[in-house]
């Protein structure tokens, strides 16, 4: 492999004006931009990565943290955002924090040392640690999912949706509904997806049993436990179940089918995702699309964004979303 003085040698500039070439940076006239780029062609010169991360100060790398790789929700998210990325000449560096909050601290500290340009992170809290973590940072971030102060947010109305399936639930002459969960230290999934179901329930004059609120985490099998545990509080049934997500939803339905429940017949079930197989189960799953490909975009043009200007950017994003009313209601 020729090194850059040799490449300015046999096109006949100097090199200076290799590097400008190379770079796309400064003026350079278009006959030795010409022999330039030929020479390199010939050549199969590969400019080395690391030498001009040290010139330009950039990697030209953006580290991107999700909760979990084996949810279709992280995958078009992430779809989503190298879409803009690969646009604007950046690489994703992947890490997935398996949903344990420490590993969240961990590679916001690591990705910071590898000396990518910025970070997007889908967030799953709003814990202090997290948040002081997030603002002393030296490079640019955008929060996914749960709102931070003074960085980028881009928000699901996860408030107003849940609210939005609550009362379909209730408008299709729904009294009894049980509610699957996560963990409320998750502001937007766990907290306010539960307070919008139970505000509405309130509003309704509707009861809602303790044992027909159950907590699971972010999988199948757990909507599975949780839809028995809920079963098996009472002999009074709910008629209808809400989950916070698909995942949840379709342990639900699972449980409920192999225990000769019919669904909606004897039990109805929502969720929230619009995961892909929501639509191909039976009955297709009633649900909540946030458009994650969208979301994921949105993050990487505000990410861009900040990487672009030199002061700071606190734009909050909240993506509207559509209530798929299917089948299973």
């Amino acid at each position: 492999m020729p090194t850059i003085k040799e490449i300015a040698t046999m096109a006949s500039v100097s090199r200076s004006t290799v590097s400008r070439v190379l770079n796309d940076s400064g003026y350079v006239s278009d006959e030795a931009r010409k022999r330039v780029e030929q020479v390199i062609k010939e050549t199969g010169y590969m400019p080395s990565v690391q030498a001009k991360a040290l010139r330009t100060k950039k990697t030209k790398v953006i580290g991107v943290i999700v909760p979990t790789i084996r949810t279709e929700t992280s995958s078009r998210l992430v779809a989503g955002m190298d879409y803009i990325l690969a646009e604007a000449g950046y690489q994703v560096l992947l890490a997935t924090t398996n949903q344990e909050r420490e590993k969240e601290l961990e590679f916001l500290q690591l990705l910071q040392t590898r000396q990518v340009d910025g970070i997007i992170i889908a967030a799953t809290n709003v814990e202090p640690t997290l948040i002081e973590k997030i603002n002393r940072l030296s490079i640019p971030i955008t929060v996914i999912g749960q709102e931070i102060d003074g960085v980028p947010n881009v928000l699901y109305d996860d408030y107003h949706a849940a609210k939005d399936l609550t009362q379909l639930l209730i408008s299709k002459g729904h009294k009894r509904i049980g509610f699957i969960g996560v963990n409320e230290k998750d502001r937007a999934v766990g907290y306010l997806r539960k307070k919008a179901f139970l505000e509405m329930m309130k509003r309704a004059s509707l009861k809602v049993e303790t044992g027909w609120v159950q907590e699971g985490i972010f999988d199948i099998h757990s909507g599975y436990i949780a839809t028995e545990k809920m079963l098996a509080y009472s002999k009074q049934l709910p008629t209808a179940i809400f989950a916070v997500t698909d995942r949840l939803a379709i342990g639900a339905m699972q449980f409920l089918k192999q225990h000769n429940y019919h669904v909606p017949d004897d039990i109805a079930v929502v969720g929230i995702g619009a995961s892909e197989i929501s639509e191909h189960l039976t009955p297709a799953l009633t649900t909540v699309d946030y458009q994650y490909e969208q979301a994921g975009r949105e993050a990487a043009m505000l990410l861009i964004q900040q990487l672009n200007v030199k002061e700071s950017v606190t734009k909050k994003i909240v993506l509207d979303y559509r209530l798929l009313d299917r089948d299973s209601v």
